[in-house]
């Protein structure tokens, strides 16, 4: 499936006034946020995508136009040649285009319309949030339905506490946020084609285009407990790539052994 990215934000909550880098292209490791995105996405084997950019779009173009392979992949120096052993991004297509500077996201998708047309189902996702989703259930169950699209459903991460009153405003009950029966949006969605006719001239794909699904009984949740973090806030994106460097890496799944090889692994006799 096509992966459409929107990563033309200011991401001002990031913005720390020493640089224009846009939120996604800020570093986890050796290689920016962006692209851990769109290696999980690759890891399921979508590998076709559109970035829908914005403000300092000409550090993305740059860093692909520029990419160095070596950084994240063993190789071979021969004689002043490189060979790789391993290659992150032989096999993607991605496709750049200009969003304008302030569009919403839901007009980002409408200037990439073209791209996603006759596409039965596409993927989307805001370019700053990493997690270990098992992306294939969620898409089969997307499938398996007739909604018109589909956002990942996460519980609030705020640890505010919430305080429950009675008519005399004594307090009845404290309780945390991800103790009650919410959920926010988690910024992975899968959409059918139809969505595009939803999209209203700069406007939101959530506030404006799933409020509306959403009332026609056409926009599915899928519901996750497991691990989920964004990068919206300087501290979201240091506490990522701390954890980057401490090797605790649950989003790289492409990292981790496949469970049939340690299957057969542990009593080649066996057979699944």
């Amino acid at each position: 499936m096509k992966v459409v990215l929107f990563c033309g934000g200011y991401g001002m909550r990031m913005r720390d006034g020493t640089t224009d880098l846009p939120k996604p292209m800020h570093p986890v490791g050796p290689r920016p946020l962006l692209w851990h995105v769109m290696r999980y996405y690759a890891h399921f084997g979508h590998r076709d995508f559109v970035l829908c950019l914005g403000h300092g779009g000409h550090h993305i173009k740059d860093f692909f136009l520029n990419y160095a392979e070596t950084a994240s992949n063993d190789f071979v120096l021969r004689g002043g040649d490189v060979e790789l052993l391993t290659s992150d991004i032989e096999d993607w297509t991605i496709t750049f285009v200009h969003t304008g500077l302030d569009s919403p996201i839901g007009e980002r998708l409408r200037r990439v319309r073209h791209l996603v047309e006759g596409e039965e189902m596409f993927l989307a996702n805001y370019a700053d949030v990493l997690t270990d989703l098992p992306l294939d259930a969620m898409i089969a169950k997307f499938r398996a339905s007739d909604a018109t699209a589909a956002l990942l459903a996460v519980p609030p991460q705020q640890a505010f506490h919430c305080v429950e009153l009675d008519p005399d405003d004594a307090v009845t009950g404290i309780s945390t946020l991800r103790d009650l029966p919410l959920w926010e949006n988690g910024g992975y969605f899968v959409l059918r084609e139809e969505v595009l006719d939803y999209l209203p001239p700069n406007g939101d794909l959530v506030n404006d285009t799933c409020r509306v699904l959403a009332k026609e009984g056409r926009l599915l949740g899928y519901p996750y407990r497991g691990w989920w973090q964004p990068a919206d806030t300087a501290k979201e994106r240091h506490a990522l790539d701390a954890a980057y460097h401490a090797g605790t890496r649950p989003w790289m799944l492409w990292e981790q052994p496949d469970p049939s090889l340690l299957w057969t692994a542990a009593d080649p006799g066996l057979e699944r």
